[in-house]
Order: structure tokens, then C-alpha cells, then sequence
């Protein structure tokens, strides 16, 4: 892959022989958070797992306690008086049957999808192969197919984020920006992290966290020392 002489003065800085304590990982990363936008905080954890076998399939949801820095864009689809409760939660789309067929005609405008129970059926059936390949498709385990759907959109509003492992074992989200203080970014990650350790599936043997790495959007990729942050992050 071709780089850009500013990645390479990035890279320059980095030893890819150290990693780093959480604190210092984060003041690194925003040290190097010279693009002319605001940066997202991204988090690679490797997983000892193998998504292969369902009982190992880690996911799960956080509510980050400073939030993304994102403006999630929600669209709720239910029917009836559901959707004032939706609306009134400050969902951005509401609605069914127009949304339905926006989708299905390649609109595609919005991060998250909620959903009440009784419209699964059709959503499965009309939309499955259109949201489920971009990780969009609305699910139980994730808190986003619910009755309470007015609950979950202020949720999502307020910093929840999703994740799920990869066919590779990797998991991989964004926890703040960089106008965040690092403290902020601490504690989002502390956050992230309590959750993923305390989704360790029983059938997973040896080393659960195989490797973490830290990154601003536009910079490389910054190891952590996972035994001191197991240390720092106990549950």
C-alpha cells in the first residue's frame, strides 16, 4: 500500500518494538492526531476465540460514559404508537413502509437501525441481505429489536455503540474523538474493555485478549501492553 509522507513522519515517531501502558498509548495517539479533522480513537482488541463456533461469538454493547463525539443517525422501524415514542426519543427516521422501500432502493443515510418485534418478520425478509452484510441488521442480543424502542434510541443517542467479532477474531470500534481529554478516552476504553472481559465465553482455553492496538483515523497503529492494561482494567 502505497503511504503518504505525512503517515511516514507518523510511523517515524513510533517504535514498533514497545508497547505502551494505556495512559501513555492514548497520549501518543493524540500526539499524533495532526489531520485537519477530528479523529476518532479506534481499538483493535485480538480475541482467543473462534467466531466459527457460536458459543464463542463475542458481542455485545456499551454505553461509552463521554459518548462517541459522533451524532448517531437512528432510524426506527415500527408501526403505530411506537413511532411517536420513537420520534419523541429523538430518533432521526420513524417510520416503515416508505423507509422500507428507500432502502431497497439504495438509501442507506443513517448508522443505527432499532426495530419493535412485531416488524421483524418483514424486515428479515425484505431487508436481510441489504443490512445484514453492513452490520446494520436490527438484533435481540444487541438491544436493538425491542418493545421499550423509545429506550433504546436515547441509548444509542447517549454513546451506546455496538460490536461484534470478526470471522478473524478481531474486534474493532470507536471510542471518542480526539478533542476528548485523555481522560475521557481512558475511561471510554475502560468502559469497552470491562465489557469485552466480562463476555469471555466459558469455552474459551488460554489467552482470551491476544493483542491490543490503539489509532488515531489518518495514523498507525500503537501496541498496548496487554498485562498492564489487565492490570489497570479489573473487574
Amino acid at each position: 500500500m502505497k503511504r503518504s509522507k505525512r503517515y511516514k513522519e507518523l510511523i517515524s515517531k513510533i517504535d514498533k518494538h514497545l508497547a505502551f501502558d494505556l495512559s501513555t498509548g492514548i497520549a501518543k495517539v493524540k500526539e499524533l492526531a495532526t489531520a485537519k479533522f477530528d479523529e476518532t480513537l479506534d481499538v483493535a482488541l485480538r480475541l482467543g476465540v473462534d467466531p466459527r463456533h457460536a458459543e464463542q461469538m463475542v458481542r455485545g454493547r456499551v454505553t461509552l460514559p463521554h459518548g462517541t463525539g459522533k451524532t448517531m443517525r437512528v432510524l426506527a422501524l415500527t408501526k403505530g404508537v411506537k413511532e411517536k415514542e420513537a420520534q419523541e426519543a429523538g430518533a432521526d427516521y420513524v417510520g416503515f413502509d416508505e423507509y422500507i422501500q428507500k432502502i431497497q432502493e439504495g438509501w442507506l443515510e443513517f448508522d443505527v437501525v432499532v426495530a419493535t418485534p412485531d416488524v421483524m418478520g418483514q424486515i428479515g425478509g425484505k431487508l436481510g441481505k441489504i443490512l445484514g452484510p453492513k452490520g446494520l441488521m436490527p438484533n435481540p442480543k444487541s438491544g436493538t429489536v425491542t418493545m421499550e424502542i423509545g429506550n433504546a434510541v436515547r441509548e444509542i443517542k447517549a454513546g451506546k455503540i455496538e460490536f461484534r467479532v470478526d470471522r478473524f477474531g478481531i474486534i474493532h470500534v470507536g471510542i471518542g474523538k480526539m478533542s476528548f481529554t485523555e481522560e475521557q478516552l481512558k475511561e471510554n476504553f475502560k468502559a469497552f474493555f470491562e465489557t469485552i472481559l466480562r463476555l469471555k465465553p466459558s469455552s474459551v482455553k488460554g489467552q482470551y485478549i491476544r493483542s491490543i492496538t490503539i489509532s488515531n483515523t489518518m495514523g498507525p497503529g500503537i501496541r498496548l501492553d496487554r498485562a498492564l492494561v489487565m492490570d489497570e482494567v479489573k473487574i
